[in-house]
């Protein structure tokens, strides 16, 4: 075992001082997939129905079109789209503009996202 530990330090420290840009990129990838599946297996499943914050959004129907509201029922279909909409439309340091949403009904939109974004 006393072996195993310094052929693994010894391997780390060779790497530090002199990479290797194609093992790197293999050891990224691992690392990803580790992480990712730690993360699923760790997952509690305690998390928000996606399709809350299109019926949060209801008193404010009539402010949209229905284009928009379409819209909006497509991206909160699912989890994982609302976070990438969060991501790219919401919490960018300079949020960018949907071309599919008035800029009123997507500041809406994303307040509506971020009251439940620490549940996604």
């Amino acid at each position: 075992m006393k072996n195993l530990l310094i052929l693994i330090v010894a391997a780390a420290i060779y790497l530090h001082f002199y990479p290797q840009p194609k093992l790197e990129s293999w050891f990224e990838e691992q690392k990803a997939f580790v992480l990712g599946e730690f993360s699923d297996a760790t997952d509690t499943k305690v998390r928000l129905k996606s399709d809350k914050i299109y019926t949060d959004l209801k008193p404010h129907y009539n402010q949209f079109s229905t284009e928009e509201l379409a819209f909006i029922r497509v991206v909160t279909s699912d989890r994982k789209s609302v976070v990438s909409f969060h991501k790219e439309y919401c919490s960018a340091t300079k949020p960018k503009r949907t071309p599919k949403l008035h800029n009123a009904n997507q500041t809406l939109f994303c307040k509506t996202i971020n009251k439940y974004q620490s549940l996604f």
